[in-house]
């Protein structure tokens, strides 16, 4: 039997995770003035990476597409409040407690660090839930921006 490849993503070298929103989809306006104290949830897809869900991780909201009014970018941060469940519709959903950055960080300032140009949202903007920063992407996030403060 072939060796398995080593998992990208462990316990060790998680900074945040990051979770994705589409603005087609979800009012990022309606979200971010005043609704992100109703998201008690976000939906993830199943892999190894949801068993590293814990409580007390921090989260990152990361917008997609290409709205004008809300460019791509993290929007929010928050922390995880338990482990990956299952919700009465039968998703996998991670529970998590979020606040809206008092300024955005967008992707185009992103792609200007040499850290967080590397991010896997920033190189697979197709991948799905939960992705993730490294340990060191963190750390260079708190750096570069200090409206990252995760409480």
């Amino acid at each position: 039997m072939p060796a398995r490849p080593p998992l990208v993503l462990t316990e060790e070298s998680l900074g945040a995770w990051l979770l994705k929103t589409d603005p087609r989809g979800t009012s990022v306006a309606d979200l971010l003035a005043g609704g992100l104290a109703r998201v008690a949830t976000r939906c993830v897809r199943r892999s190894y990476r949801t068993d590293l869900i814990a409580p007390g991780q921090p989260v990152l909201l990361w917008v997609s597409g290409g709205d004008r009014r809300h460019p791509a970018g993290l929007y929010a941060q928050g922390r995880t409040t338990g482990p990956a469940t299952t919700d009465d519709e039968g998703q996998l959903v991670m529970p998590l407690a979020l606040e809206a950055l008092p300024e955005p960080v967008l992707r185009d300032e992103l792609l200007e660090h040499p850290e967080l140009s590397r991010a896997e949202v920033i190189r697979m903007p197709a991948g799905s839930n939960p992705s993730y920063l490294s340990g060191a992407q963190l750390d260079a996030l708190r750096q570069t921006w200090p409206q990252v403060t995760f409480g």
